[in-house]
């Protein structure tokens, strides 16, 4: 635990420090560096944008290294916008569960980011994706309105 608490402070001491936030800033351009979009839906008026990132990637391109022990290999954060509005919707709860190439399941509950610096507005967990293959990620969220939504998708790890 303290591994991965330490883990989180480093990689939100680092994104705050290389993520340069201006109020005026458009927010797609602001989480542009923040990972490739892996998948994007509109569900039930709620535009639902899903970003992959390698945590090992990222450490490298902040010279830094994954701490040893560390299992989880990539981010998941999820952003949630109002489809007719544009504006962010960072109030509710979300659960991923992902189905790895060798079957093999993880779920978790996915931690609101909006109140940590530098780690957007969206939703995150770590997943541990190390093997080569697809990956079947499902997602159900419950946000501010009340309403139960899911969305899934395939992501290949190469």
């Amino acid at each position: 635990m303290k591994k991965l608490v330490k883990f989180y402070l480093v990689l939100t001491f680092a994104l705050t420090v290389s993520v340069s936030v201006s109020f005026a800033m458009d927010h797609d351009k602001m989480m542009a560096g923040m990972g490739n979009i892996a998948h994007e839906e509109v569900v039930e008026g709620v535009k639902a944008t899903f970003k992959v990132m390698s945590m090992k990637e990222r450490m490298k391109e902040m010279n830094m290294e994954m701490p040893k022990g560390m299992k989880e290999t990539h981010h998941i954060m999820v952003e949630f916008t109002d489809a007719k509005t544009g504006k962010l919707l960072t109030e509710g709860e979300m659960k991923i569960k992902i189905q790895g190439p060798d079957k093999a399941e993880q779920v978790k509950d996915l931690m609101a980011m909006s109140g940590m610096a530098g780690m957007g507005a969206g939703f995150g967990a770590d997943f541990d994706l190390s093997k080569k293959g697809k990956y079947g990620i499902m997602a159900k969220f419950k946000l501010k309105d009340g309403k139960t939504r899911s969305a899934k998708f395939w992501y290949e790890v190469k």
